[in-house]
């Protein structure tokens, strides 16, 4: 705690702090959401958690705040957990080590935790808190946001009256988000066959890569490493006569993959390497801006069994064929992403080879053909697919008098005009609105670079002046 308990706003990075000693990967939330519970009980606030361990503390309006509407402060509390190469740490049990480089905090070679535990330090610390005016308060912390919103999926409004929803789910100070994307998981399973079949083998690893959020970073052109994987494959299978006997690729439905391997049965072992090599060259010139730290690493191996022929081709097949990234702008907000996918995971999962492919659109219909064309593609090559973790879009109203009131407060903070806009991405807006069709809602938060990868770090001073406007837009909401 030393590096941080100086830092201001102290009470947000003194809860950021204890959010980071306690494990909290999407799926394994019950420990930060019993210790969320326990924070309410202590300092005698009320307090629910559901089944979901969604959690919800309510705290009284200060003096004065007793008739205003009540407002929702929301964040989840999981966290996605990638490490770089070579860490050990253990997610299970490893507090986050984090380092403070001037304004910048980052961990030490995994993702921070800052999606979305800053939200939660800030809901914390209001709280904490008992020299601040503010209306009635509603500090809803989700679960599972990360893998499918599964905790908003959860939610009923049973306890939640807030007329206001503040959203501290975004990752750019100055822009205020009042649309988001919808989306869905499309799962392709295919039958997993062997035969028995030893030989010369070559393993091929496809490292170094950027990676990122598939919806905030899907506009860079980054190189997604199992699209890339699949051109290597195709070329040698055109080539030459090849034979998968493993791939695997990515962990998380949605980021990029920056990582990905195959292992192949070669009939000729230095064509096979002149083929890949040349490849990789070109590789390396086409991605030179994006993805300047491509590697593709060889190794030569022993190989005892192989995937069937007609598997083998169906996969390099499918891999090869299925689109991936930017498929359409939005026509009505410039720059916006309307319609994307992100080819995220390849593994074999006892007999089948699962590939899971994340798609996001703010179009309805756009998705649903996106969604199809997976089908059609998976048919061609013999797979099955299933749809899973639909979420609807969050649609922009014209008429927000907390969007209004947003931009008011920020311009008379920071003499500067916020950008109101959109995203490409899913929030959690779009199932609380569903829930909450009276609330109106807005999402904000501190600049946070490179979430969803082992770089991921987060501004203080940008965490600092967004604490300042949160404060005091409360102070305003009377």
């Amino acid at each position: 705690m030393s590096s941080l308990q100086n830092i201001e706003p102290k009470k947000v990075f003194h809860w950021f702090y204890e959010l980071n000693q306690i494990p909290r990967c999407s799926g394994d939330e019950k420990r930060i959401s019993d210790f969320l519970v326990n924070f309410a009980r202590e300092r005698k606030l009320e307090v629910y958690q559901d089944e979901a361990y969604n959690v919800i503390i309510k705290k009284e309006a200060t003096q004065g705040y007793e008739k205003a509407d009540p407002v929702i402060i929301q964040g989840h509390m999981d966290m996605v957990c990638l490490k770089g190469e070579g860490s050990d740490h253990d997610f299970s049990k490893d507090p986050i080590e984090m380092i403070v480089e001037g304004d910048i905090l980052r961990a030490n070679n995994t993702t921070l935790g800052g999606d979305n535990g800053i939200a939660v330090a800030y809901g914390l610390a209001i709280l904490d808190s008992n020299d601040l005016k503010h209306p009635p308060l509603e500090i809803l912390i989700t679960t599972s946001e990360e893998t499918g919103m599964d905790g908003a999926q959860a939610l009923t409004n049973e306890h939640l009256s807030g007329k206001i929803l503040l959203n501290l789910d975004s990752e750019e100070e100055g822009v205020f988000l009042v649309s988001c994307a919808g989306g869905c998981n499309k799962v392709i399973t295919f039958i997993l066959e062997k035969e028995m079949l030893s030989g010369k083998g070559l393993e091929i690893r496809i490292s170094g890569l950027k990676g990122g959020h598939s919806g905030m970073e899907i506009n860079k052109q980054r190189a997604n490493a199992i699209k890339l994987l699949g051109r290597i494959l195709n070329l040698c299978n055109e080539e030459s006569n090849i034979r998968l006997s493993k791939i695997h690729g990515g962990s998380k439905h949605n980021a990029i993959p920056s990582e990905a391997m195959a292992t192949i049965l070669v009939e000729d072992m230095d064509n096979i390497k002149n083929i890949i090599e040349g490849l990789v060259k070109d590789l390396k010139e086409e991605y030179r801006v994006e993805d300047s730290g491509l590697k593709v690493d060889l190794k030569e191996v022993n190989i005892e069994n192989v995937y069937t022929k007609e598997l083998s081709d169906n996969l390099i097949d499918f891999i090869m064929m299925v689109p991936d990234g930017v498929q359409y702008m939005s026509k009505d907000i410039e720059g916006l992403v309307q319609t994307s996918l992100n080819n995220a995971i390849i593994e074999e999962k006892d007999n089948i080879i699962q590939i899971t492919t994340s798609v996001r659109s703010s179009s309805s219909s756009s998705l649903r053909e996106i969604l199809n064309v997976l089908s059609v593609i998976a048919k061609r090559t013999n797979a099955k697919t299933v749809e899973e973790g639909a979420y609807p879009a969050w649609q922009y109203e014209e008429n927000s008098k907390i969007r209004d009131k947003a931009v008011k407060v920020y311009e008379e903070l920071f003499n500067k005009k916020a950008e109101v806009t959109a995203i490409h991405a899913g929030l959690e807006c779009g199932l609380l609105k569903e829930i909450l069709p009276d609330t109106d809602m807005i999402s904000f938060g501190p600049n946070l670079y490179d979430v969803h990868t082992e770089k991921e770090h987060l501004s203080i001073s940008s965490v600092k002046r967004v604490w300042k406007f949160l404060i005091k837009l409360l102070e305003e909401l009377k």
